[in-house]
């Protein structure tokens, strides 16, 4: 019968639909032929149209793309500048893992489906983490990264002496061609995986964040000094006498900024934001200074930080303890009583913080008007300085200052890392006082050097899609609002207006985030194009030179134009050459560090709520797939309860509602509607929990708060673009309008 299709298909000469080869057919043949068809299109005799019709093979649909694995065996490739990504079934990866380069043929334009054709090139990454497992009499390492379908195995003598049990980082040796088989070498023992620590340390190794310092790094703090020398302070302003001070954490050791303020007889406002000069210390080309260019970034992992720089430096030298003397750059400018930055001056200076101060300290002055022990003679400050921030906030709105205003979480932890609660993160009056302040300094350094027309580095925002947008306000429009939005010119003004006219909506919340995912992210850049969510035309990172290596690099473009006047076409050149990289790989450390402090969370998240499984918990239905139905808890808790988990019914998916309907019953999940569920299941390791509908208590059990994040691959077939780009980015990129 296959041959007979084939034949009809081919004499038609052109694509046929189903009625039309049925037409062609004997009675008797005619119920075979849907599974004539599929198995025709399974061994690449035919394909299928976008049209629907079948046509023969030809190879005429062959694109090449990134393929993108799942765990259950089947994957997606990514097509540069196509919205749809095509599925790959488990029969036809052909050897394909994660990240790999390859060439496709679609099979089937109307479901998107193809085949893997050829890996063209093998972007797998030679280091890599899991734990090791015997096997008859040879040694194996179970992958961290279980999209990666390849067997590793460790030779007995490459080892290095770890045991069953013990999380690895291997260095892959060699591999059989045209195989997944490989052979590797531990080159380092995490520890055992119930270790405390090594949970973390294992997800920072997947993305190349190491905890241990080179040797060469190593040998070069041995030379740092421990306080900062008279030889020093020469050539530099001194503003120890002046009332500097810091605001961070209840927990912070690397303090990397001070402020100071007063109140000038015109009114105006004298703003100093003092940043450690930690260029001073980590010279380009020293081993240190490499060592950071490769981290771009520290971390922090739910209890564990990873810096930068070693701690003798971001805890020690370069950290802006009290009552030392510390070297700095500073930032002074003259700002008026509407907020604006009249002149600014950027400088060398020594300075001496008179108190580290705490967030939780400060807010009970400026919120509650009590002065914790220790704060009376800066209260009077502290006011000024919130005063001051409040007009820079409303100077800042204005002119479109985006704030979506999106909740972020905080793991708490035992002494053994643990996670034991999960609180959400405060935005009080002390930290919009700092972010402020820190905003306005990052602008005057970027006008400084941008005025002088000089290679620099900028944190840059751009334009968010129009059709994006156009899709989220279609969206809006589907749940019954009406949103006045000028789409010819998308300005941070229109969407700021977007989001005060969906304030008050029962899902402000989830439509916050969703349109937050429908902005770009904001990376660095050498090509200054502005910063969109923050509504400037002009802007860098330049106050956090301990954690951040583009901001380290911006204090030694300072330090080069201004400090030293060392201006020239040699200088000119070097940084027109290298700038570009620099920004580039800061971007990428700086997205790995996000997927990494992401996949930590999840991880402890889930590990929290392996405590509560069978309690019971209100939530509401912020996302709604064909697969199932993701619930966030009041907390930010979030799990999925799948479709096929939904009894009693048959529930079809409506993508244009963004709901789940009950084929028989009627009954329908909507986005935004309150649900009670069950904690059913946790997968820790892969940051997974799982929720059933409660059919019992219908009280609801109230609970401590915690939160669970969504995996990030792709678990259904069918998810839509919408859907599909909500798991491609950051839960929430809130952190990209900070400091």
């Amino acid at each position: 019968m296959e041959e007979k299709v084939l034949e009809i298909i081919k004499k038609h000469n052109k694509a046929m639909t189903f009625e039309e080869i049925i037409q062609l057919l004997d009675e008797k043949e005619i119920p075979n032929l849907s599974k004539t068809l599929i198995n025709l299109q399974n061994n690449l005799k035919i394909r299928v149209t976008n049209k629907g019709k079948y046509e023969i093979f030809d190879d005429k649909m062959t694109k090449t793309g990134i393929f993108v694995a799942n765990r259950k065996g089947f994957g997606f490739v990514v097509i540069e500048g196509e919205e749809n990504d095509y599925f790959v079934s488990p029969n036809h990866v052909k050897g394909a893992v994660n990240g790999d380069e390859v060439i496709i043929t679609v099979t089937n334009e109307i479901s998107h489906e193809a085949i893997v054709r050829k890996v063209v090139k093998r972007n797998l990454n030679n280091m890599q983490v899991g734990e090791l497992y015997a096997k008859d009499q040879k040694y194996f390492i179970k992958l961290d990264d279980d999209k990666l379908n390849i067997m590793i195995e460790i030779p007995k003598d490459k080892t290095m002496g770890a045991v069953v049990g013990h999380k690895v980082i291997v260095k892959i040796d060699s591999n059989i061609p045209k195989s997944n088989y490989y052979q590797g070498e531990v080159i380092r023992i995490l520890g055992h995986k119930d270790d405390p620590g090594v949970d973390i340390l294992s997800i920072a190794a997947r993305y190349q964040i190491s905890d241990i310092f080179p040797d060469e790094v190593t040998e070069e703090l041995k030379d740092l000094p421990s306080e900062v020398s008279e030889e020093e302070k020469k050539g530099r302003k001194d503003l120890t006498g002046e009332m500097i001070f810091t605001i961070d954490g209840d927990d912070t050791k690397d303090i990397d900024d001070a402020i100071s303020l007063e109140k000038l007889e015109n009114g105006h406002y004298k703003l100093g934001v003092h940043i450690a000069d930690v260029s001073h210390y980590v010279k380009e080309g020293s081993a240190i200074g490499k060592e950071a260019y490769s981290r771009g970034t520290s971390s922090y992992l739910a209890n564990t930080v990873i810096p930068m720089l070693p701690h003798q430096l971001s805890n020690g030298i370069c950290s802006l303890n009290p009552e030392v003397e510390r070297l700095a750059i500073s930032c002074v400018m003259e700002i008026d009583e509407k907020g604006n930055t009249i002149n600014e001056e950027v400088f060398e200076s020594v300075i001496r913080s008179r108190k580290q101060m705490t967030y939780k300290k400060v807010n009970k002055i400026l919120e509650e008007n009590i002065i914790p022990e220790g704060y009376e003679e800066y209260a009077d400050k502290l006011r000024l300085m919130f005063e001051l921030s409040k007009i820079v906030r409303k100077n800042k709105e204005e002119r479109g200052y985006i704030d979506f205003d999106v909740a972020e979480a905080k793991i708490i932890t035992d002494e053994n890392g643990k996670a034991i609660d999960i609180v959400k993160r405060v935005q009080a009056s002390g930290e919009k006082l700092i972010e402020e302040f820190m905003i306005l300094a990052n602008e005057a350094v970027a006008r400084t050097v941008t005025y002088m027309s000089l290679p620099f580095i900028y944190r840059v925002h751009g334009q968010p899609d129009v059709d994006k947008i156009k899709n989220f306000l279609n969206f809006v429009g589907v749940l019954g609002y009406h949103v006045n939005a000028n789409m010819k010119k998308i300005t941070p003004k229109s969407v700021q207006g977007i989001l005060k006219q969906l304030e008050g909506k029962k899902e402000y919340d989830i439509l916050s985030s969703m349109l937050l995912r429908s902005m770009q992210k904001a990376v660095y850049d050498n090509v200054n194009i502005g910063h969109f969510g923050l509504a400037s035309t002009c802007y860098t990172h330049f106050t956090s030179p301990i954690r951040r290596f583009p901001d380290l690099t911006v204090h030694r473009l300072l330090r080069t134009y201004i400090f030293n006047n060392k201006i020239n076409n040699d200088v000119i050149d070097y940084y027109n050459r290298n700038l570009p990289e620099i920004a580039m790989h800061s971007s990428e450390r700086e997205r790995a560090a996000v997927q990494c402090e992401r996949d930590v969370t999840d991880m402890k998240m889930a590990e929290y709520m392996e405590g509560h499984i069978g309690e019971v918990y209100k939530g509401v239905i912020d996302t709604v797939t064909n697969y199932g139905l993701y619930v966030k808890l009041p907390n930010l808790v979030e799990g999925m309860i799948k479709t096929a988990d939904l009894k009693n019914d048959y529930y079809i998916f409506d993508e244009k509602t963004q709901s789940l309907k009950g084929k028989r019953s009627g009954k329908t999940y909507r986005l935004g509607d309150e649900i009670q569920i069950v904690v059913d299941s946790v997968i820790k390791d892969k940051g997974l929990v799982n929720f059933m509908l409660d059919e019992g208590d219908k009280n609801g059990n109230k609970k401590q708060e915690s939160k669970v994040q969504l995996p990030n691959n792709r678990d259904g077939r069918g998810r839509n673009s919408f859907n599909r780009d909500r798991n491609k980015v950051h839960k929430s990129r809130k952190s990209e309008y900070k400091r």
